[in-house]
Parts: C-alpha cells; sequence; structure tokens
C-alpha cells in the first residue's frame, strides 16, 4: 500500500467527539473503493453459527436480542479479551478476564480485572469458567513447545502443565539492546516460530523474539512496524500459518484495524482496506449484532495455521457510559472465519514481473474440491497489489491431480516482483462464496536470517567502535558487509562472517584520529549483502 495518511475529519466538533465519544471518522483512502470483495481481510468474516437467540438479555436495543450462547457472556460478569486453544482431550479451552458488573466504576474498574478459564465443547461456545488463573488484564494465551500452558497478562504471566492449573505467576525479561521501547510493554501478542521460539509484538508495535518463550524477550525493532498513517492503535495480534506472519493492530480511536503481512516477522507490508470495523458480527438471515466496539481480537488457527475463527471483545456502548448495575456491559463473541484455500506456485525459476506463465497447485481438502467447485472465470494471481483490484493474471488452463487442480495462469502485469514472498489468489466458488489464498513459492527462503545489532560501544583510548551482531533468524547467515554510520556519515567498513541461528558475533572498527563523538550519538548499522541493502538499525545514544 503506497504511503498516505488518513487524517481525522476537520469538523469543529472533532475536539468533543474524541474527549466524550471515544470516536472519530477516518477518512479512507479512495483507492479502497475499488477494492473486490475478498480485497481487504474484513471479508473474510463470515455469519455466526445459528444459536440460542434471547431478547432477555442487557445490552442496547442493538445487540438484542443476540446469540446468548456464543463465546461468553454473564448478566454479573463484565468479560473482556479471551483467546482459545484446544486441550489435548479436544476441550476447547478460553482463556478471558472479567470483573463484576456492579463494579463502584463500573467498565473502568477493568485494571482491577480477574483472569478466568472457560471451557466449551464447541469452537464458538458457549463457554463456562471452570476455575480462576489470577488477577490479570487482557489475557492471551500459547503453549510452550513442552506442551505447557502460559497465559500473558499486562505486567506478567500465568504458566501451568494444563489449562486446570495449579498456575504459577512469573515476569517476563526484557532486553532492549540499546533500543527505545514505543509505548511501553503491555498488550503483549504473540507467535510460535517454525522452531518453536516465540516472536512478540508490544503495544507500540516493537518487534521481539524468545528463543523458548519464556526467558528473555529481545528487542529488534528500532521503530513501530505499523502502517505509516495517523491512529491511535492498540492491540496488536500477530500469528503465523504454514508460509508467512499476519498482523492486526487496531485505531482504538477511529474503530478501524489494519492488516499487515511478512515473510520473517521483522518487515511488514500492508495490505489496503478495513481489517475489521464494527458490524461484523452477522447472523445467516443478514441480522448484525451492532456492537459499539470491537477489540482485543485473538485467532484459532486450524492445522496449517489458517484462521478458522476470530474472538473479540465487544461493549454495546461507550466504555465509561457502561456503569455499575444498568443495563450496558461487555462479552467475548465468536466470529467464524473463511480460511481459505492452499495454495503452491509450481514454477522452479522466480517469478518477476517478466514471467510471462505461472502454475499454480489448488490443494483439495475434505470440504474442497477445486476442480468441481471453483468459478474458474473469477479466479485472479499475482500481487496483492493488484489482485485485490480484480487485476492480475487470469486462467489459461486446467489440470487435475488426483484431488488437487493445477491452474495455469497467463497475462500482463501480474505485479509479482523480486520483492514478493507470497503471490494472491482471489476468486469465487460456484455457489458464489469468495474464496481466496496466498501461495507458498518453492524458491523463497521462508526461514531467513535475521541480523540484528546491539548498540554500538566507543572506546575512547582505543579509537575503537564495537557492535555484537546476533541472527535471531531460523538459518546461518551468509557473510555480510557492515557500514557503520556516525550522523549519517559513514565511518567504517567491515565483513562479518558467517553466523549460526541464535549466535553471536562481535566486529570492532577502528576510527580515524581525528573522529570525535558527541554526547548525543546517532549511530546506523547496515546490512549489506551482494550490494544490496538488507537492513538497518539505528540507534540514538544519549
Amino acid at each position: 500500500m503506497k504511503k498516505r495518511r488518513i487524517l481525522l475529519t476537520a469538523l469543529s466538533s472533532m475536539l468533543f467527539t474524541i474527549s466524550f465519544s471515544q470516536i472519530t471518522e477516518r477518512e479512507r483512502p479512495a483507492e479502497w473503493n475499488n477494492l473486490i470483495n475478498g480485497g481487504k481481510f474484513m471479508d473474510r468474516f463470515e455469519a455466526m453459527p445459528q444459536g440460542k437467540l434471547s431478547a432477555d438479555v442487557w445490552g442496547c436495543k442493538d445487540v438484542v436480542p443476540r446469540f446468548v450462547d456464543n463465546g461468553i457472556e454473564s448478566p454479573t460478569i463484565s468479560f473482556w479479551g479471551g483467546n482459545i486453544i484446544k486441550g489435548d482431550d479436544g476441550v476447547f479451552n478460553l482463556f478471558v478476564c472479567g470483573w463484576p458488573e456492579n463494579s463502584r466504576k463500573g467498565h473502568m474498574f477493568w485494571s482491577n480485572s480477574t483472569t478466568f478459564h472457560a471451557t466449551s465443547k464447541s469452537l464458538s461456545g458457549p463457554y463456562k469458567i471452570e476455575n480462576s488463573i489470577g488477577k490479570g488484564h487482557n489475557p492471551e494465551a500459547y503453549r510452550l513447545s513442552d506442551g505447557r500452558y502460559l497465559v500473558y497478562v499486562i505486567d506478567g504471566y500465568y504458566i501451568a502443565h494444563d489449562p486446570k492449573g495449579p498456575w504459577i505467576y512469573g515476569v517476563f525479561q526484557f532486553n532492549k539492546r540499546g533500543r527505545r521501547i514505543i509505548e511501553g510493554l503491555s498488550n503483549l501478542t504473540f507467535a510460535s516460530r517454525q522452531d518453536g521460539s516465540k516472536l512478540m509484538v508490544c503495544r507500540g508495535g516493537g518487534i521481539w523474539i524468545s528463543r523458548d518463550g519464556v526467558k528473555e524477550y529481545n528487542l529488534l525493532s528500532d521503530k513501530s512496524t505499523y502502517p505509516p498513517v495517523d491512529g491511535e492503535f492498540e492491540d496488536p495480534i500477530v500469528w503465523k500459518d504454514s508460509i508467512q506472519y499476519h498482523m492486526i493492530v487496531n485505531d482504538w480511536l477511529g474503530r478501524i484495524a489494519f492488516y499487515q503481512r511478512s515473510k520473517d516477522g521483522l518487515h511488514w507490508i500492508t495490505e489496503p482496506g478495513e481489517a475489521y470495523m464494527p458490524g461484523i458480527t452477522k447472523h445467516q438471515d443478514g441480522t448484525v449484532e451492532k456492537w459499539f466496539k470491537y477489540e482485543r481480537m485473538k485467532v484459532f488457527q486450524d492445522e496449517q495455521g489458517r484462521v478458522i475463527q476470530a474472538n473479540f471483545a465487544v461493549i454495546d456502548t461507550i466504555k465509561w457510559e457502561d456503569l455499575p448495575g444498568d443495563k450496558h456491559s461487555s462479552k467475548n463473541v465468536c466470529i467464524p472465519m473463511n480460511k481459505g484455500m492452499l495454495l503452491t506456485v509450481l514454477n522452479t525459476k522466480p517469478v518477476t514481473e517478466a514471467t510471462k506463465k505461472i502454475d499454480v497447485l489448488i490443494k483439495g481438502e475434505n470440504d474442497f474440491n477445486p476442480a468441481k467447485d471453483i468459478d474458474l472465470k473469477s479466479l485472479r494471481f499475482g500481487s496483492y497489489k493488484e489482485v485485490n483490484y480484480g487485476r492480475g493474471f487470469t486462467v489459461s488452463s486446467v489440470k487435475e491431480s488426483g484431488n488437487d487442480l493445477i491452474v495455469t495462469f497467463k497475462g500482463k502485469n501480474s505485479g509479482i516482483d523480486s520483492e514478493e514472498f507470497a503471490p494472491k489468489m482471489i476468486g469465487r466458488r460456484k455457489d458464489g462464496k469468495m474464496i481466496f489464498g496466498y501461495a507458498a513459492l518453492p524458491f523463497v527462503d521462508y526461514k531467513p536470517a535475521i541480523l540484528s545489532a546491539t548498540a554500538p560501544v566507543y572506546f575512547k583510548d582505543e579509537k575503537q567502535i564495537s557492535v555484537n551482531i546476533d541472527n535471531f533468524g531460523l538459518s546461518a547467515s551468509p557473510a555480510t558487509d557492515i557500514e557503520l554510520l556516525y550522523n549519517d556519515d559513514v565511518i567504517a567498513r567491515g565483513t562479518l562472517e558467517p553466523i549460526e541461528p541464535y549466535g553471536c558475533s562481535e566486529i570492532s572498527f577502528t576510527t580515524k584520529p581525528e573522529f570525535i563523538p558527541l554526547k548525543s550519538r546517532n549511530f546506523t548499522v547496515r546490512f549489506i549483502r551482494n550490494g544490496k541493502l538488507i537492513d538497518t538499525n539505528n540507534f540514538v545514544i544519549e
């Protein structure tokens, strides 16, 4: 997506709106009007499963009647956040926080939350509280390589061998590595990497990695990875499927979320269109539960890592208008999602804009026969920059391969270039349902090396600057050239020998005799390979 600023509306009442309504309208880029169905993440939300419809419940008229057996709700507890892990026994475990609805501050009692463990035999609920884990807000749970459950809450975590407990409280250790933490360490979200290590995103959009998900988290990014737009960002959610990383971040003031993708979890692209916004809780007959706000999105994934359900904390009014003993409250809802297709590009040579023909294998599944189900004329394939707008390669021919379908695409302007790591397909089934998918490329390294420097250290007497380089990637790094800049001027160059995953190497640069750094030091470390800039690390040292 091209860099652009989404501006607040220039209404005279803007300050009043922000202060009292906890909402302001965001102006969308005009090009978003040209997105086709499937071009934005929000198109993947599907109708909620038919459930117990009731009008004898709390809530304003916009959310009554509703499915009271969807997710978790109670007339006596205000729920918030929460995500689901399927246990070894097949039971779905929801880790969610809440507080008494009649608390003296109403919703604003949230800082006194208790984190609960709730269960259900159905992914969409209803969930019933089994036990209390302990105090804490905004929980997110994940499993470690040894099978233990870890439930993060703001400022700490709980860990146990079984969802029923006992739970032991702990506190993460964070290594800034000479970088500035953006907006503090709260509302953390986690994704499992291929080797069982964890990638974490903090509230401000910083990227962190822990080798085991419990011990020290290391900061890799020196700036926010969020989209370059105006927004009051919080509640990131990150996950990984069999191909790539995904992230959604919410602009709580504008009630609009953005969708991003990454090959390595450190460098991100932003796709156009809303990731979610109010109005996504729909019944099969088209009825919409019009919750005022959707926050704390979490996902449930299938064996391939595809999202098949999203969970949200929802509230029917402005947070501070939810008062003790009134008709307002909050709950957790479950929304099914279009999981997408499993795709693989069969071309053995790198695909570029000059490529005229691309063969893509669409995998058949128990609930999907690509040869019989797909409207072939609707398919488009290429870069998201083209396909999301209905452009890209079209179908030239097809060939069945067992339960799978090999589709040959031909044309011009696929938009695929050397930076593409997962081209996209959009189309329709014959029944009209949207289909989409991202394709793995056989010539792309999905476990790349990730070189990351610590803050340079200047030794005045020796006239040397020392830099430690870590490899937080999952492959050994090839030999890499390094440039060291001071206040944008190159002051030294060197070559870094290969580093194994999680390995570290120290490189020292001898400075010129006349080099005297100021008290405030602006250093940059550049990584260059085969003449191409791979990455840049920036440091401001006071």
